[in-house]
């Protein structure tokens, strides 16, 4: 039986052995280190909102629906990490997720 191709590319770093950097890339990276915080603009960044909110001010007045989601390991480890609540957790952060794509499309 044959795969089909997600179009996913994955890379996986090895920080012991990082990846070589052009000419170009090195001194561009040295250029970035040597500026003073004054000196970047940011002027193209979005006013920060207040952060995350209680989970309480998310959940819409209709009734959740019950589904099976696979999730990698890592990421249900750390938001069960959290505490109790970690599947309210996630369904905020999918509704982020969804409202900052809503608003851009």
């Amino acid at each position: 039986m044959s795969r089909k191709s997600t179009g996913t590319v994955r890379f996986h770093l090895d920080p012991d052995r990082p990846p070589r950097l052009t000419a170009e890339e090195a001194k561009a990276w040295r250029e970035l280190g040597e500026l003073r915080d004054e000196e970047i603009d940011l002027s193209d960044i979005p006013e920060l909102t207040k952060g995350w909110r209680r989970v309480s001010e998310l959940i819409p007045p209709g009734n959740k629906e019950q589904i099976t989601l696979r999730l990698d390991a890592d990421v249900l480890g750390f938001f069960k990490s959290t505490g109790r609540r970690y599947q309210s957790r996630i369904n905020a952060a999918l509704r982020e997720y969804m409202n900052a794509h809503r608003k851009t499309a």
